[in-house]
């Protein structure tokens, strides 16, 4: 069954803005990809500022429902890191081609000229998440060793996507997961 003219556009959005970035993407552009009338986004949609937020929040939900199944399908601290890493690596390909999907978003609304970007919550989402993995492993510095995680997969998806290069992603998770296997 076809998916509903809000599902489309926002589907069209998550891919736009990732492949193309939150300026250069227009409502029409939108429309066009989602195959409806330019005029029909308005009806979900009231403005750019309402597509990126409904973008935002549609990455804050996967982002939770992925930490959920890994934290289902995983018993340890240990085991949950390694998949979540194993899930960064997994996306290389497209990171290769376009950045990371939330590390691109953040950057670029991180450039406005706000107090708080709007999509920060993209990062501190598995940041909180990683810490609460590393505390489970006793550690004090948990805080730090999640965002030193974050800060490796997000400089790797820089790297891979500048150089085009997926092997650096591959290469970065087999280095963070042998940092938890030492643990």
């Amino acid at each position: 069954m076809r998916q509903g003219k809000r599902e489309r556009l926002l589907g069209a959005a998550i891919e736009l803005l990732h492949q193309e970035g939150v300026e250069r993407t227009t409502l029409a552009d939108i429309a066009h990809r989602a195959e409806v009338p330019a005029g029909g986004v308005y009806y979900y949609f009231k403005t750019k500022d309402d597509v990126v937020t409904a973008v935002i929040d549609a990455h804050a939900a996967q982002v939770r429902a992925n930490l959920t199944e890994i934290e289902s399908r995983h018993d340890s601290p240990k085991a949950r890191l390694k998949a979540l890493v194993e899930q960064f690596a997994s996306q290389r390909e497209l990171i290769a081609e376009f950045g990371c999907p939330l590390g691109t978003i953040c950057s670029e609304l991180g450039n406005r000229h706000l107090e708080t970007s709007p999509a920060a919550v993209l990062m501190r989402l598995p940041i909180a998440w990683m810490g609460e993995q590393y505390r489970a492993l006793g550690r004090d510095d948990a805080e730090e060793l999640a965002l030193e995680l974050m800060a490796a997969y997000e400089g790797s998806a820089l790297l891979a996507n500048t150089m085009r290069d997926p092997s650096i992603l591959t290469n970065a998770a087999r280095r963070i997961t042998r940092g938890i296997d030492a643990l």
